[in-house]
């Protein structure tokens, strides 16, 4: 008799048009994973009669729903349909801006991109977006070059080059492109999207298939060592499964093949500065979902969403007393964190940008090494966005 194995587990997934409702199979993405470990629950209800016996005599079954999560290894357009989903938006691309006249010059540990006339804010650009010059006569060393803006006003973006890359002073250069590479999704203040998925195991070593109905994505933790692969997971929220011995999403499209990301290839702003000793950083965002049984159903009738909360920490060496003060006056800083999947000065990449955040705290350790300090932090409404987005929180994703 064949034992289920890991390795022949297959991961499956499609959006679905109406809740809990499982799909056709046509269409259906297949995912990578570390662990998908998503399972039916049912409420449970001990009968509480005092009897004779001294003993229980039933025991009953309640309300099914789907709990669990799905971990992987963070890759650009690996996970963005779950990412749109716990952000309550779809990722979208921003037009490349086009005809530019660029003058590039050394600001420091920085750059600055100036163009001759125009609008940047207007162009759609925002603290924190990664940008390249995609076309025009400029140095071979400008071009298609990764690029984190780290500030930004109606003319001139002030970038960090990923990977600790240069750019080549010159300008002004006529007919430039710059363009925001893949697309961007954000928690938006309206018109906020309610998706759910039908989520396949098929264990193909014993013929066993369960769908996870009506699962919604209500929590994505990130992880960002500084030595190690970056992680995501994401915690579901579902009604049912449907169990059978033939797999149902048949012919999914194929896992992607990106390369993964480590923290160690990108950079961290915080506050317009890039922290150069981080020693790691983390973040959780909820969706603050709940569900409510009803009389006369086994399932819950709907998951509400709740409001959209982001919280995390960065720990790195004690330097100065920078973040220390920014924690005791209370000031209200941004982070924006850009991690890429090799050294290459256009590889591919994924970033999160928070434009309003608060530390909750400013710990450090103590012990015969380096001294760290942990700061946590709580992400806030952005709610007057003019050169950063109007969010609490922003994705963007080359592959996406």
């Amino acid at each position: 008799m064949a034992l289920a194995t890991g390795v022949a587990k297959q991961l499956s997934y499609k959006a679905e048009s109406v809740w809990g409702t499982v799909p056709a199979a046509a269409g259906a993405q297949a995912l990578r994973r570390v662990t998908s470990n998503l399972s039916l629950k049912k409420q449970t209800y001990q009968s509480g009669e005092i009897r004779a016996d001294y003993q229980v005599s039933d025991f009953r079954h309640g309300v099914r729903s789907v709990e669990g999560s799905i971990s992987g290894e963070l890759s650009p357009g690996t996970y963005e349909d779950f990412m749109a989903a716990a952000v309550r938006k779809v990722f979208t691309a921003l037009s490349a801006i086009t005809g530019l006249s660029l003058t590039i010059a050394a600001s420091g540990s920085y750059y600055t991109i100036t163009r001759g006339a125009g609008d940047f804010v207007t162009g759609g650009l925002r603290v924190g977006d990664v940008i390249r010059i995609t076309a025009g006569s400029v140095n071979a060393n400008n071009l298609n070059k990764n690029c984190l803006i780290v500030s930004l006003t109606t003319t001139v973006a002030t970038v960090y080059p990923l990977n600790g890359l240069t750019l080549t002073a010159e300008g002004p250069i006529a007919s430039c492109t710059v363009t925001l590479t893949g697309k961007k999704a954000i928690v938006p203040a309206s018109s906020h999207t309610d998706t759910s998925f039908s989520i396949e195991h098929w264990f193909s070593d014993v013929s066993r298939s369960e769908v996870f109905s009506g699962c919604k994505v209500n929590t994505m933790g990130v992880q960002l060592p500084p030595s190690g692969i970056a992680t995501v997971e994401f915690g579901f929220m579902g009604k049912d499964v449907t169990a059978a011995g033939a797999q149902y999403f048949t012919t999914p499209t194929a896992a992607t093949t990106s390369g993964v990301v480590a923290a160690v290839n990108g950079a961290v702003i915080v506050n317009g500065a890039r922290v150069a000793n981080i020693t790691g950083m983390n973040f959780t965002l909820s969706g603050g979902m709940s569900a409510e049984p009803v009389v006369g159903s086994n399932s819950y009738s709907d998951i509400f969403e709740g409001r959209v909360t982001v919280s995390g920490q960065i720990t790195a060496f004690f330097e100065d007393h920078t973040y220390f003060d920014i924690f005791d006056d209370e000031t209200e800083v941004a982070i924006a964190c850009a991690f890429t999947t090799s050294s290459s000065k256009d590889s591919d990449f994924i970033s999160f940008v928070f434009p309003r955040v608060k530390f909750g705290s400013a710990d450090k350790d103590d012990g015969e090494k380096g001294i760290v300090q942990t700061l946590s932090f709580t992400a806030l409404y952005n709610g007057a966005g003019t050169t950063s987005d109007v969010t609490t929180f922003a994705i963007q994703d080359s592959l996406a």
